[in-house]
């Protein structure tokens, strides 16, 4: 998912026929086993059905959650007890859902329903807008795993078009209004100014709801193009079970002529949507406060910030696990637009009606925390990026290194000698302190403390798995060099 990214490239060969043709592949990596069997992540495609199940459920959770303040079941789907098990159980449940305003919100008022799909539609097609029409760099990406050393091209204006909709927002907003002309008229003109922003709380689990709906349309959308000809494959979604496949995305880098839905879904309209939706959160609660409170104001900075900063970096997840071997399904696609800006904008919706009103000494320490996590997050980042540029270059060649079998320099000093995945502790850091703006009443706002250290935990395991494959003895050497995989003398 969107910034929990993977920082080592896995050079994974990649097929365009059947999932039962990964000789090739086989006979290119190092493989421990000595047939040639999918290897299933993620639990299989059981594990991938219950997924695609369990986390748009949770979204929808968390949204009723943060806005009572607590973990509560008890009026989430009210079945009747007395139905019968069977079809006439199934039909009450279906019911049921339908009228739940927890997991299928506003679902009895479809023009709201309507309005809400707009908007995200409406988004999505502005993003993809401002992605065609702004000037940019055009990057290329890392060369490509099939082996013919060709580099796609990206366009490159993401940091451009978080400024330009941050200035749509708040000046160029249209509108009608109506104002009395001399002769004593009513009059209809178009004006300018700042957008209704608080309409995103009022139908925040709507419009999750809705975005969910879309996310899953566009998955199947990706899948069934994954079958045309002369197309890419991501060797961890061509495994043949349409349902593992279906999840995990057959197609590696999905495109329409020069416009890449997998890295525009990965930055674009869910990381901006999520800042949006924390603005928002904040002008709802001036609305009824008519002030904003210091954790409110401390957790648009800590995430605006890191939003910027991912958009200022865009160009460092061209090399990034996502970009280079996932392919683009239901995984992705869900994360980017859905999962991200609807959980990650939790605190801010938590905040607007349970502010904890910290003191201001607490909210340093906390603003001292954020600053540690993002010291450690963008300094071991940079200087990886800075090394893989030009390792000659003069902030980087006091560095040592493992010089490796395939030629790859393994950084085993400075941040990276620390840690293997020192960035994904950095990360966490900044995450737990969104989470601490929140006080400590409720557990709901850390949720995100807790996912993300999973999240982690399980996509380290992942890199681990790859460069083992990778590289090798190298990398056992690699491991003894640098013991330690997140805190520096602990784990």
């Amino acid at each position: 998912m969107a910034l929990a990214r993977g920082e080592k490239k896995y050079d994974s060969l990649y097929n365009t026929s059947s999932s039962c043709q990964y000789q090739h592949y086989c006979s290119s990596v190092k493989m421990k086993k000595s047939s040639c069997n999918f290897d299933y992540e993620f639990g299989g495609p059981i594990g991938a059905l219950g997924t695609m199940i369990f986390l748009p459920l949770v979204t929808l959770l968390l949204t009723y959650w943060a806005s009572i303040g607590s973990l509560e079941f008890n009026h989430i789907l009210p079945v009747e007890t007395s139905c019968s098990s069977g079809a006439g159980f199934l039909s009450i449940f279906i019911s049921k859902l339908k009228d739940s305003s927890v997991l299928c919100p506003s679902c009895s008022d479809s023009p709201v329903i309507i309005s809400c799909a707009c908007v995200i539609v409406a988004w999505f097609l502005f993003q993809v807008l401002l992605e065609r029409i702004l000037p940019c760099e055009i990057v290329l990406g890392a060369p490509l795993p099939d082996g013919s050393k060709k580099r796609l091209s990206y366009r490159i204006n993401g940091h451009l078009a978080f400024w330009v909709t941050l200035l749509v927002l708040d000046i160029g907003w249209p509108k009608w209004t109506e104002i009395s002309g001399e002769s004593g008229n009513i009059q209809q003109i178009l004006v300018f100014g700042r957008a209704p922003m608080t309409w995103l709380y009022d139908n925040y689990s709507t419009l999750a709801f809705v975005t969910i709906i879309l996310s899953t349309l566009l998955s199947a959308y990706l899948y069934m193009k994954s079958f045309g000809t002369g197309l890419l494959l991501a060797v961890g979604g061509n495994s043949g079970n349409h349902v593992y496949d279906f999840f995990m995305g057959r197609e590696l880098n999905p495109r329409w002529g020069g416009f890449d839905w997998k890295e525009f879904c990965e930055l674009r309209p869910g990381l901006i949507g999520w800042m949006i939706l924390n603005l928002a959160m904040m002008s709802k609660q001036y609305e009824r406060l008519g002030y904003v409170t210091g954790s409110m104001i401390l957790i648009n900075i800590f995430q605006g910030l890191y939003v910027w900063d991912a958009l200022y970096q865009e160009r460092a997840i061209l090399t990034t696990m996502d970009i280079t071997t996932d392919g683009f399904g239901f995984m992705l696609v869900f994360g980017d637009l859905a999962w991200v800006p609807f959980t990650y904008s939790l605190q801010s919706r938590y905040l607007v009606d349970h502010d904890p009103h910290l003191q201001w000494p607490v909210l340093a320490c906390i603003v001292g925390v954020n600053c540690l996590g993002y010291l450690v997050f963008r300094g071991a980042n940079g200087q990886k990026d800075a090394f893989r540029r030009n390792p000659n270059a003069a902030e980087v060649s006091h560095l040592t290194y493992l010089q490796t079998k395939r030629g790859t320099k393994l950084l085993t000093s400075g941040w990276w000698g620390m840690a293997r995945k020192i960035n994904y502790t950095g990360d966490w850091i900044m995450g737990l302190s969104w989470c601490m703006v929140c006080g400590f009443e409720s557990i709901v706002p850390y949720y995100y403390a807790i996912y993300f250290a999973i999240l982690l935990i399980h996509r380290s395991i992942r890199d681990d798995h790859m460069c083992k494959d990778k590289y090798g003895d190298d990398w056992d050497k690699y491991k003894s060099l640098v013991p330690y995989r997140f805190f520096p003398g602990v784990v």
